[in-house]
């Protein structure tokens, strides 16, 4: 579609604009095709300014560090824009509030609130971006996006700045109902208050559980299934039926099972991980697998928790 996109007359910008990209030089995986068009916008103008005089008829895809995507190998049709060092910005305010631009990492987040005696330990452990880390409503340890969410700053299609409320997103168990078009750039949260030197050791002590229970050196997108329990309307869990992924696909014989590149972890089952060469089509099938056999195992069917786009090769 290159020649297709470059006959659009694309709005002039003051960020880069890259044709045919290759995705997976972004991948946390290390997968995927190219996109049509990469746009980094320069800062929150720019990116206004390009929608606004954007085709409509062009689809378009925000993307952060891509921790918990799966690119598929055929790329993306249309613009990927990519919100990088451009809106990680992290501010502290009043009434144990901070304000973080969509890609300041969720570590990065934590740890900076903390200083502040800010109470956001739970985000220290959860790989990506604050963007997509309030689009999947993530959340460990029973704390949840939707538990510290006040308010966000977005941009709709046509280049208009707008504010999102928690009632206005409709969080759910890894979800919210983002307005059809709209761009999250910043999010204000609020933590509990707290002394800093106990967090930061609530914090190493996350750490150090995730070091020894999950794959944290490998290529991998966190966990792949969601638990298949009951959920409130905030997104927290329910323990009454306590199902764990992993343990479905242990009790499946699939701990360490693998498709050409693609592995589920041997250190942690709910993990898919690229353990050298994978495809996004190996991926992808793995985890296709594992759902299949699960259900034949259990009756039970495992529901991705990591988002696959794009198109599969030709």
């Amino acid at each position: 579609m290159k020649k297709n996109m470059t006959k659009l007359n694309l709005p002039k910008v003051r960020g880069a604009l890259s044709f045919d990209y290759d995705m997976s030089r972004l991948s946390w995986l290390r997968v995927g095709g190219p996109a049509d068009v990469l746009f980094q916008p320069t800062d929150l103008e720019d990116l206004q300014l390009f929608l606004s005089g954007l085709n409509a008829s062009v689809p378009v895809f925000p993307i952060g560090v891509c921790s918990n995507l799966i690119i598929r190998d055929g790329g993306i049709d249309g613009v990927v824009i990519r919100l990088g060092r451009e809106f990680n910005e992290i501010e502290i305010l009043n009434d144990n509030c901070v304000r973080a631009g969509v890609g300041a990492l969720d570590a990065h987040v934590a740890r900076k609130a903390a200083q502040n005696g800010i109470d956001l330990a739970f985000l220290r452990t959860i790989p990506g971006a604050i963007g997509g880390a309030i689009k999947m409503n993530a959340g460990c340890y029973g704390v949840y996006m939707a538990d510290v969410f006040v308010e966000a700053k977005a941009v709709t299609r046509a280049g208009s700045v707008v504010t999102l409320r928690k009632q206005d997103l409709a969080f759910s168990y890894r979800n919210i109902d983002l307005p059809e078009g709209c761009i999250l750039t910043s999010v204000l949260l609020k933590g509990a208050a707290a002394d800093p030197a106990t967090l930061e050791v609530k914090m190493e002590n996350a750490l150090a559980t995730r070091e020894a229970t999950q794959p944290t050196k490998k290529r991998s997108c966190g966990s792949t299934f969601r638990n298949p329990a009951g959920f409130s309307s905030t997104g927290q869990a329910d323990d009454i039926q306590n199902l764990k992924a992993w343990k479905l696909i242990d009790d499946a014989g699939l701990r360490g099972a693998s498709i050409g590149g693609a592995q589920m972890s041997e250190l942690h089952s709910n993990f898919l991980i690229n353990k050298g060469g994978a495809t996004a089509a190996d991926l992808e099938n793995l985890g296709e697998m594992v759902r299949k056999r699960v259900f034949e195992d259990c009756g039970l069917t495992l529901e991705w928790e990591i988002v696959r786009i794009g198109k599969t090769a030709q």
